[in-house]
């Protein structure tokens, strides 16, 4: 019997049937995991996003079988198929400051209920920063732009500020562009960090997602690269008009 499972349900107030209809499974498929078998990944990921927690913390022994760093909480193949509760969760947890480098093309963070969250962040007294990436400007080389034979509407830095316009009103939110190639985007709230990894001729949304976390005692090599990335091109940025 998995008890931390079934007591994360409990709390949350969810029952097998809720699971499974959310998830698309058969209710007898949640009553096994509950009993103690482990789901697949896409599943275990998927739960956990409904919960709010990691997947580690609803089935400890995987952690014996982690060769990964402690840091890394979870590799998502796909940013445009990534639950939008994890955006959420991770943005939501912060309690002083939220970070967000990200191209000014269609992003998960421009989407209204993470706008919004933003907004509420901000209300709350944490301080968001958002640095938005121009690499269709002129003179720029396209490193990690759409592929070449995208047929989708370029977007505009004025589109994407205008998509965050609502929040500059908040003394709590700075806005900035830089111009320039981008190679990952950063997507930081306090000590868990989301990193969108681009690759070359595949549009951002198709490019997988680390997910980092500062563990307990840990040294945070990882995370530390990426905030020190963020910072370089935060520095570079001009004000957002």
């Amino acid at each position: 019997m998995n008890e931390t499972l079934c007591h994360a349900l409990i709390q949350a107030g969810l029952t097998e049937e809720d699971v499974a209809t959310r998830l698309q499974v058969d209710p007898k498929t949640v009553r096994r995991w509950l009993e103690g078998r482990v789901p697949y990944l896409r599943h275990r990921w998927a739960i956990a996003a409904m919960l709010s927690t990691d997947e580690i913390d609803l089935w400890p022994q995987l952690r014996a079988s982690r060769t990964i760093p402690d840091e890394v909480v979870a590799v998502y193949p796909h940013r445009d198929t990534m639950p939008k509760a994890i955006w959420l969760r991770v943005l939501g947890s912060a309690q002083h400051e939220i970070g967000i480098l990200d191209n000014i093309g269609a992003s998960p963070v421009g989407e209204q209920p993470i706008v919004a969250a933003l907004a509420e962040q901000a209300e709350a007294g944490v301080c968001v920063r958002i640095c938005l990436c121009d690499s269709d400007a002129p003179g720029i080389p396209q490193r990690t732009g759409r592929p070449e034979n995208s047929n989708a509407p370029r977007t505009n830095m004025g589109d994407m500020v205008a998509v965050y316009a609502p929040l500059r009103e908040k003394d709590q939110i700075q806005i900035r562009q830089r111009r320039g190639s981008l190679y990952s985007s950063i997507y930081y709230a306090d000590e868990q960090l989301l990193i969108s990894q681009h690759a070359y001729g595949i549009s951002p949304g198709q490019a997988p997602v680390l997910h980092l976390r500062r563990t307990q005692g840990g040294d945070g090599e990882m995370m530390a690269a990426y905030l020190d990335a963020f910072e370089h091109a935060w520095l570079e940025a001009g004000s957002a008009e």
